[in-house]
C-alpha cells in the first residue's frame, strides 16, 4: 500500500534532506508546461513497463503527483503492487502552493 501525504508533508519531506525520487504521473506536455523542481516524468500508463529500470532500490521514498490526484493514486497502487514500499502520494500540482519549474 501507499500512503497518502498533503502538499506540505511533502514540501517538509523535500526540505528536510532525506533522500527521495520525485514522480510527476502526468504526460510530456503537462510536465514541459511546469513541474515541481526535480521531478522526474513517469506517465501514470507507463510505470509497470518504466519503474524497475528508473526506480532500481524498491525501498527508496517515491514522492508522487499530477495534476489533481487521480492519476497519481493510480501511479502509486501500480508501484506498491510492483513491491515498492515507501511510496507516499501528495495530490496534484494544482494544490502545490510552492515553486514549480518549466
Amino acid at each position: 500500500m501507499f500512503e497518502q501525504i498533503t502538499a506540505e508533508e511533502a514540501k517538509k519531506i523535500m526540505n528536510a534532506g532525506e533522500e527521495y525520487f520525485i514522480l510527476d504521473a502526468r504526460e510530456q506536455d503537462e510536465f514541459d508546461a511546469g513541474h515541481i523542481p526535480g521531478a522526474v516524468l513517469i506517465p501514470y500508463t507507463e510505470i509497470e513497463n518504466k519503474a524497475v529500470e528508473m526506480l532500481p532500490d524498491k525501498d527508496k521514498l517515491i514522492l508522487v503527483y499530477c495534476r489533481s490526484g487521480r492519476r497519481s493514486k493510480i501511479a502509486a497502487e501500480a508501484l506498491s503492487k510492483l513491491g515498492y514500499t515507501n511510496v507516499k502520494e501528495f495530490g496534484g500540482i494544482i494544490d502545490w502552493p510552492y515553486e514549480v519549474e518549466k
